[in-house]
């Protein structure tokens, strides 16, 4: 079952996208984000990747465990938890 930081992570692939042609509601938590699935490009993960740390105020860099974050829409909510709790924000 979708929470809704998954329907909001939904709407921002594709307001911040501009996937225009895409209805949020059709995206799958599971469905892979790169390649396969929404078949997103690295311009597109840098735009994503810069909505999602000004929305939600997690710092959001080029590691290993950004680049597990991105693969779907599962795991962008679980990262966002993660970094929230952790308490890890953009300005540090």
């Amino acid at each position: 079952m979708s929470s809704n930081l998954h329907q909001e992570l939904k709407q921002l692939i594709v307001e911040s996208l501009q996937l225009e042609d895409i209805d949020p509601t059709t995206i799958s938590d599971t469905d892979a984000l790169f390649g396969a699935g929404l078949a997103l490009d690295s311009i597109d993960a840098l735009e994503l990747a810069t909505a999602i740390s000004r929305k939600y105020d997690v710092k959001v860099s080029q590691d290993e465990e950004t680049r597990n974050a991105f693969r779907s829409v599962n795991h962008l909510a679980e990262f966002i938890q993660a970094k929230q709790a952790a308490g890890v924000r953009n300005d540090e």
